[in-house]
């Protein structure tokens, strides 16, 4: 898998560096300057569920019990000439796999692929793939605080398809797109296009909001997928930071040609961060999630409910490279977990261990 994935990457920034070494090789030696940022990373884990039971996981990319696992393996080119651009992400392992559930062969290694053109300084275009706008984290372990995923990243939009416009002014920024069905690269037969929407607002250069939508149709049975997303960050001091992210999601089925009432689920959570030491950190992630509809988490054994998780992890920074262990504790007004005999219980806890080296 990792060598396919290098293989990847050679094919995709071959053109952009025979360009790149045609242009510069008339240019004055002092002048000389590359179009290109090369970037990787790579993360795994350690997780030991307190019950021994790797099922009791129901959030993306952890989804295993005492063993060593390889997240994942990415390697990203930028390019950027003028008014053009380019990105080629991929990524390999567990968590790459996961992020593409819906591709196969070399689609299933692409993060994001897309070219974008600048039209003015307040206008930019961009066509191709790309990690979706929605939520508070990110596919990118070394990218956020806690290793393990929320319910609301873990249920809600990976990625879109399509074509998108990004406005700014001032400290204000829209976006506008069209894209395939949620996390499709290729469009299945007959399926209408999805509608993205972004609002993004610098309060400050220290308090920022994005108010995020997704809509458009599920391909399985054409039912009707709206979700309404907030984010909002703020750092208080040089130490201190917090962010926050709200989000719904609403389906109507289709039943005989008609659409029935919305069935939803939703999410809350705050995240509490603190930096004592320029190398060390903790994060606090306390979230809420309902799925009083038994859409997603609790599943359809359960007559539906809310699961509150709490997540606390460590930062340890050591140049390129970040360890993070983590606590983890959920509780649920149902029975949706399972004990070590296995037997439904309503809390569950776990630890895990991680590294993260950003490159």
């Amino acid at each position: 898998m990792i060598r396919n994935l290098y293989l990847i990457a050679s094919i995709a920034i071959l053109p952009f560096t025979t360009l790149a070494q045609t242009t510069t090789e008339t240019q004055p030696a002092e002048e000389k300057s590359s179009n290109f940022t090369f970037t990787g990373s790579i993360d795994g884990y350690f997780r030991s569920d307190f019950s021994k039971t790797a099922s009791n996981n129901r959030t993306s990319f952890t989804n295993s019990n005492g063993k060593v696992a390889l997240g994942m393996l990415s390697a990203k080119v930028d390019y950027a000439s003028g008014k053009f651009s380019a990105t080629a992400d991929f990524g390999a392992g567990k968590r790459a796999k996961e992020f593409a559930y819906n591709d196969n062969g070399i689609l299933s290694y692409v993060k994001q692929l897309n070219v974008a053109f600048v039209a003015t300084d307040w206008l930019k275009f961009t066509a191709g793939t790309w990690a979706t706008h929605v939520g508070y984290e990110l596919v990118d372990a070394y990218a956020n605080r806690n290793y393990s995923m929320s319910y609301m990243f873990s249920y809600g939009p990976f990625l879109h398809t399509g074509l998108k416009s990004d406005l700014t002014f001032g400290s204000t920024g829209i976006m506008i797109g069209v894209a395939n069905p949620t996390d499709y690269r290729k469009a299945p037969d007959g399926n209408k296009k999805s509608l993205l929407l972004q609002v993004s607002q610098a309060i400050t250069d220290d308090i920022k909001v994005y108010v995020n939508y997704v809509g458009g149709q599920r391909p399985a049975d054409e039912a009707k997928i709206r979700q309404f997303d907030v984010v909002f960050t703020a750092k208080i001091n040089n130490q201190f930071n917090l962010g926050y992210n709200g989000t719904i999601n609403s389906t109507s089925a289709k039943t005989s040609g008609t659409y029935g009432d919305a069935s939803s689920w939703s999410g809350s959570a705050l995240y509490l961060n603190y930096d004592p030491a320029k190398k060390f950190g903790i994060t606090l992630r306390s979230e809420v999630f309902g799925d009083k509809n038994q859409l997603s988490a609790l599943g359809a054994a359960a007559s539906g409910g809310n699961i509150f998780a709490n997540t606390i992890s460590g930062n340890i920074k050591l140049a390129g490279l970040t360890i993070i262990p983590e606590l983890r504790f959920e509780s649920s007004n149902n029975k949706v977990f399972f004990n070590k005999d296995g037997a439904a219980t309503q809390s569950n806890g776990s630890f895990l261990v991680a590294l993260a080296y950003k490159f």
